[in-house]
């Protein structure tokens, strides 16, 4: 096992998901609930599971195309989406 890799991809993760919005609903659900180990358990195995489909749709994408197409993809994924918000942000 590459140990450079296991902690850029903490390190990376672990950034990216301070504040976000599971982060922010794992907080309030937490604050609701008598059972904090369940919150805990629900939150990081919903974690782990929507990590395991990335690794293996990853690993299955990167066989049909080059990583810098998969990274270009989804920047331009994530610009798209931030625009969608932007000027529709669903409200009434």
């Amino acid at each position: 096992m590459d140990f450079k890799i296991v902690l850029t991809t903490f390190g990376m993760i672990f950034l990216a998901e301070l504040g976000d919005k599971t982060q922010l609903a794992t907080f309030a659900l937490a604050a609701e609930s008598k059972s904090r180990l369940g919150v805990f358990l629900g939150s990081a195995g919903s974690l782990v599971l929507t990590s395991l489909l990335a690794v293996v749709f990853g690993t299955g994408v990167s066989r049909l195309f080059p990583a810098n197409y998969i990274k270009t993809g989804a920047g331009a994924l994530f610009v798209l989406l931030g625009l969608w918000m932007i000027f529709f942000p669903g409200g009434k």
